[in-house]
């Protein structure tokens, strides 16, 4: 079995979906600093794994809902997730290579560019103001990302996907 069989499809559309509740779950003010980049990562996860079956517009489309629930300016997420893609569609060969720590740099990498892309629109479209602390969710993002790569890796050996 694929992950173009509806099973293997099902669990890609599952598994971004319950990243995209991650991402927008309710926290105290005090923690969403803390808070990892679950979309991203989820992101990152599926072009790696299945790079003819997740790209870009699935990058738009998750980076449009979330505009939507969170109520940003439309197109401000569509915009960084659809990079975000667009460049792990570019190193998933690369990546693919890496053993699990390498992969972890890459993704604070992949996951910084993409924090440092939101705070400049988020500038661009109003008053705010910059600091270094929200390259912290890229930074648990990236020590997050052996036990998610580990945890769907074998989800879908188990489920004898791809």
């Amino acid at each position: 079995m694929t992950l173009a069989s509806p099973r293997g499809l099902l669990l890609i559309w599952l598994s971004l979906l319950l990243a995209l509740c991650l991402q927008v779950m309710p926290l105290p003010d005090a923690w969403l600093i803390w808070r990892p980049e679950w979309l991203g990562l989820m992101l990152i996860y599926w072009c790696v794994a299945a790079p003819q079956r997740v790209g870009v517009f699935h990058g738009f489309l998750l980076g449009l809902l979330l505009d939507l629930i969170e109520g940003s300016p439309l197109g401000q997420n569509a915009l960084v997730f659809s990079l975000l893609a667009y460049l792990s569609l570019m190193v998933y060969q690369r990546m693919r290579a890496y053993a699990l720590v390498q992969q972890a740099v890459l993704v604070l990498v992949l996951l910084g560019i993409a924090q440092l892309i939101e705070q400049w629109l988020r500038t661009m479209f109003g008053p705010f103001s910059i600091n270094l602390a929200f390259l912290l969710s890229a930074l648990i993002g990236a020590a997050l990302w052996p036990w998610l790569f580990t945890m769907l890796q074998a989800l879908r050996r188990r489920l004898e996907i791809g």
